[in-house]
């Protein structure tokens, strides 16, 4: 067998979880998360202290509660790592296979399965090349940034490396706009009423990281713009928003709860909330989305509340995900 008939690896990813639904578990985690630099980007001596003497002492208990309202109980998972292994087991039904096999995995930036394990395992089945495939449509250094330094760090303590490729984010790919705008729009005709708003609610990033030149702000406005076109929406039926605010700085804006408020008193009655950057319902789609939101709107006068989901393991994810793992391996196989 010479090198190129071996095997290749692609390694879906995505965020991450708990590993319980539990304070101790939430508090790992989040120690995890919010330790990471590409996160949390304030000086380590002025943040360190603060996270470890303020929020992981206060926000876990909190946390873990919201975490257990979501809990796929059953089989001791979050919905955000059952989902993303959905979608490595579907892609891996798929015959990717060329001059070399194709072996396909997934892994989670924080929690586990680890990036660094997951390199691992798949070098111990053979893969010399192994592809990421970061399940994040817009480039955030938070996100797509974190998980290149995860790998590399990895490949930085081995004395055989693998060659390794970065999946590129997708937020203005036709596949990824055909996926939403077909999600969508199955999604609103299954409602039982017809809402006069669309909320698009992206993650939110604080306003310094983009001042520092982060894109990520300008493809969610992009893949925004694209889908109102795919589905024939003014910027008034298809509105833009950001969600998930930690701490007191100024985040990027209109947040999704003050687009909700205005929405509500302003005497829209029927409104619908799909997050068109997560690849996964988690605890922001589903509790933050599904039942923080849904409260503000009814609470300030609204009537009928709707959230979609995520694109998940569907049908036009799997094409999606299809096509972007095909091209991140192209040549290898």
């Amino acid at each position: 067998m010479t090198s190129l008939e071996k095997p290749v690896g692609l390694l879906v990813v995505n965020l991450g979880t708990p590993d319980a639904p539990d304070v101790p578990s939430v508090r790992r985690y989040l120690a995890q998360f919010l330790s990471d630099p590409r996160v949390v980007d304030l000086p380590r001596f002025v943040w360190l202290p603060v996270l470890y003497g303020i929020v992981l002492n206060t926000r876990p208990k909190k946390s873990a509660h919201a975490y257990d309202s979501i809990w796929n109980h059953d089989i001791g998972e979050g919905p955000l790592k059952t989902i993303t292994r959905k979608q490595a087991e579907k892609l891996a039904a798929v015959d990717l296979d060329g001059k070399a096999p194709v072996i396909v995995d997934y892994a989670l930036r924080y929690g586990s399965p680890s990036i660094p394990a997951q390199i691992e395992a798949l070098m111990a089945k053979g893969c010399e090349r192994i592809a990421l495939l970061p399940l994040y449509p817009q480039y955030a250094a938070s996100t797509n940034a974190s998980v290149a330094d995860d790998a590399f760090d990895a490949l930085k303590r081995m004395r055989k490396q693998p060659a390794l490729r970065i999946g590129a984010p997708y937020y203005d790919d036709p596949a990824y706009i055909s996926a939403l705008a077909a999600s969508v729009t199955r999604d609103l005709a299954a409602l039982d009423f017809e809402p006069e708003v669309i909320v698009a609610s992206f993650h939110g990033l604080p306003q310094l990281q983009v001042d520092r030149g982060d894109p990520y702000r300008s493809h969610c406005e992009t893949t925004w713009r694209l889908l109102r076109e795919a589905l024939g929406m003014s910027e008034e039926k298809l509105r833009l928003s950001f969600q998930s605010r930690f701490g007191p700085a100024k985040w990027i804006q209109p947040y999704t709860s003050d687009v909700v408020v205005e929405l509500a008193t302003s005497g829209v009655k029927r409104m619908a909330i799909f997050a068109p950057g997560f690849s996964a319902d988690c605890l922001e789609t589903i509790e933050e989305l599904g039942v923080e939101i849904r409260d503000l709107f009814l609470e300030k006068g609204g009537e009928k509340f709707a959230r979609l989901p995520c694109l998940n393991d569907s049908a036009e994810s799997m094409t999606l995900i299809e096509t972007l793992a095909r091209r991140e391996i192209a040549g290898w196989v």
